[in-house]
């Protein structure tokens, strides 16, 4: 029970040896930590639910007590780069064939002036998208997702949705 609260981190030796970014070859600021640096300093961010200024104070505790000469990515670093950052799609954990079960949900997209709607009463066109999602059945992993406007369904949205699985189907 007392290890519920226990954290191990470690950085392997590749992931010590890439934290540095690789020399940019085209004009501009050089970089100064890689992909490899921001990723991790924004997955500790959101596993732990902490602000920027946090995540580098955390980032920077963890180096300190691994020893390691690292340079932490100051927070205005974090917020930059990680509006460009690509993360990779997660994998499905499962193995075998897949379940999969197909639904969606509306959601309203509001613009800077949706308040004065809501204090003022003045209606306004308001615009709406559906988010189809792809479970696996066993599991409830998210596998695919589709944002669309708000007038498709959900059976003229699953082709899409079977082209983003790689793992065999359960047919039945």
């Amino acid at each position: 029970m007392r290890r519920r609260g226990s954290l191990t981190v470690w950085f392997s030796d590749e992931a010590i040896a890439a934290w540095r970014a690789e020399p940019r070859t085209t004009p501009g600021g050089q970089p100064h930590y890689s992909t490899l640096a921001i990723t991790t300093a924004l997955t500790m961010r959101t596993v732990f639910g902490l602000a920027l200024r946090q995540t580098e104070g955390l980032i920077g505790s963890v180096i300190d007590l691994l020893g390691l000469a690292l340079a932490v990515p100051d927070h205005s670093t974090l917020s930059r780069r990680s509006k460009t950052l690509e993360v990779p799609p997660c994998r499905r954990l499962a193995t075998g064939p897949l379940h999969l079960l197909v639904d969606s949900t509306g959601l309203k997209l509001g613009g800077a002036g949706e308040w004065l709607v809501e204090k003022h009463g003045t209606s306004r066109r308001q615009s709406w998208r559906k988010l189809h999602i792809g479970l696996d059945g066993e599991s409830g992993e998210i596998v695919a997702i589709e944002l669309t406007k708000k007038e498709s369904d959900d059976a003229a949205r699953t082709a899409a949705l079977l082209d983003q699985l790689t793992d065999p189907l359960l047919h039945g």
